[in-house]
This record gives structure tokens, sequence and C-alpha cells, in this order.
């Protein structure tokens, strides 16, 4: 059985002591250390457990699962928790939140997930690395909600975990800012200086190792939702599911900053091409759907 999902004051997402400050040697050396490490959630989500947890009769599973759907590391932790627990028996994944806590229940949840470490905790001396964490937090909250746009617009039955794998699509990313905030820097700092510069070149450069490799390594070692991790694989582009979320993170990306990105025109392209829809009606979806 998975251990409980306790916060630990003397465990590693409490203090700076802990960070892994250099390269691992490759993917199965950081799926280890990820591994050994609690991972912190959103101080707002800590919270609103807690407030919960004094309440816990009037507690359901959907409430439960609105109360994380903005953390995608709480949902990272409740999918990782529940897969462990159900790991060797003959069941169906818990695909969603929502799932996962209906097969958890309310009472093993609250046992198992005592009040939780923070990131703003365990970033308190790393200002700079709380930013870089929120960004792509802010990325992910973006491209998660054009994902569902796009699902729903192709009236795909799974559009709730499209969502969620948009949410999910760079958690690694997200414990690399928690749990090794110098390296993060590192590259962040190294792509400011060279824009030319391509993201995966810079992380095996300083990290021996793709993001995009790890996480499809962690989501396979922690026996994530099969579907989970199909929609997650960059390399199955041809599934419609993997290309809504592709395109999602694309354009969450490239207008960060705002609209004018000249990578946006092919986004808006290929996105029009998977929706059927002409280019200039994209474009205002896109525009609605972020405002």
């Amino acid at each position: 059985m998975a251990p409980a999902e306790h916060s630990n004051a003397d465990g590693p997402a409490s203090t700076g002591a802990s960070f892994i400050t250099m390269p691992l040697r490759d993917v199965d050396g950081w799926v280890a250390a990820f591994d050994r490490r609690e991972i912190p959630v959103l101080a707002a989500t800590a919270d609103a457990l807690e407030d919960l947890r004094s309440n816990e009769d009037a507690v359901d599973a959907h409430l439960l699962a609105e109360t994380m759907a903005a953390d995608p590391l709480m949902t990272l932790k409740l999918l990782r928790h529940v897969a462990a627990l159900r790991r060797g028996r003959d069941q169906a994944d818990a695909e969603t939140a929502t799932e996962a806590l209906v097969m958890l229940g309310i009472t093993p949840f609250f046992r198992d997930f005592g009040p939780q470490p923070t990131v703003e905790q365990a970033l308190a001396v790393q200002s700079e690395a709380l930013l870089g964490l929120r960004q792509v937090l802010r990325r992910a909250h973006r491209a998660a909600r054009f994902a569902l746009a796009f699902a729903v617009h192709r009236h795909d039955h799974d559009a709730t975990l499209i969502h969620e794998a948009a949410l999910l699509h760079d958690f690694a990313e997200l414990l690399l800012w928690a749990h090794a905030p110098a390296l993060a820097l590192a590259i962040a700092r190294w792509q400011r200086t060279q824009p030319g510069l391509r993201s995966s070149e810079a992380q095996r450069t300083l990290l021996n190792v793709t993001l995009a490799d790890l996480q499809q390594a962690l989501m396979k070692a922690w026996c994530l939702p099969a579907l989970l991790v199909q929609i997650a694989d960059d390399h199955a582009s041809h599934l419609a599911q993997v290309r809504n979320v592709q395109l999602a993170m694309r354009v969450a990306r490239h207008s960060s900053r705002g609209w004018d990105n000249p990578a946006l025109p092919d986004d808006i392209d290929a996105i029009a091409d998977l929706l059927n829809m002409g280019t200039t009606p994209t474009l205002h979806l896109l525009h609605d759907v972020d405002h």
C-alpha cells in the first residue's frame, strides 16, 4: 500500500537544503529523485483542503475535485496516490480527479492527505523560482481552457480528461522549479540570452534529459491512467486528442506575451484544420476563450 501523503516537517519539500542542485545522470536518476520527494501543492489548495477537512460530512468527490481543479500539482499527487493503491488490481484506471476521489472515498482522502506542504513554503527564499513556477502554472491554465474549448467543439466524449491532460502537460517543469530551482533558473536564463535556443536542447545540456522524456517516464513509473499518458505523449500527434492538447499548449505558449508572435498564424491554421473551421472563426474562438 502506498504511504499516506502527509506533510513531513523534515521532508524535502520543506527545506531548501534538499534541493537538487546538480544534474542527475539520466532519466532513471531523475525519476528516482522525484519519486523520493513529496509533491508540494499550491498554498490556496492546501488552505481550501483544511477548510473542507473541518466539515468533512458536507464534502463529496465533486466538491473536492473542484477545490483542486486549478492545481495540477495536487491533481498529479492524487492520481499518483490512487494509482499506487490500485497497483496490481484488475480494475479500470481512475482517469480524472473526480473518478480518483470516488474510488478513494472522502474519509480515506482526508486520512491519507494531511496538511499539505506548499510550493510557497518550499520556495520561500527563491522568489525568482516561484515566479518561474507561476508562469508555467499560468500557461497550464490557459492551455487547459483552450484544450477544453477545442474538445467541446469536436464533441469529444473525453473533454474533461483532455482538459486535465493539458493542465498536467508540463508537470515535470513544475516539479523542476519546486525541487531543483537553481537548475530551472539556469535553463530559463540561458534561453533568455539565446532566444533561438530550443528548450529541449537547453534541458538536455543542463539536465542530461529533456522534460518531455522525464515526464513520460514519471507517468509510467507512477502508473498514471493509460489514456492520460497517451494523450500527453507528444510523439502520438497523429491522434486527434493528442493534437488537441499539443495545439492548446502551443497557442498558450506562443500567445503568453500577446497575440503578435510570428508563430501564431501557423498555430491558428493548424487549430482551424483540427476543428474544421475557417481561420477567422478560429481566431475569434481563441480570443473568446482567453477572456
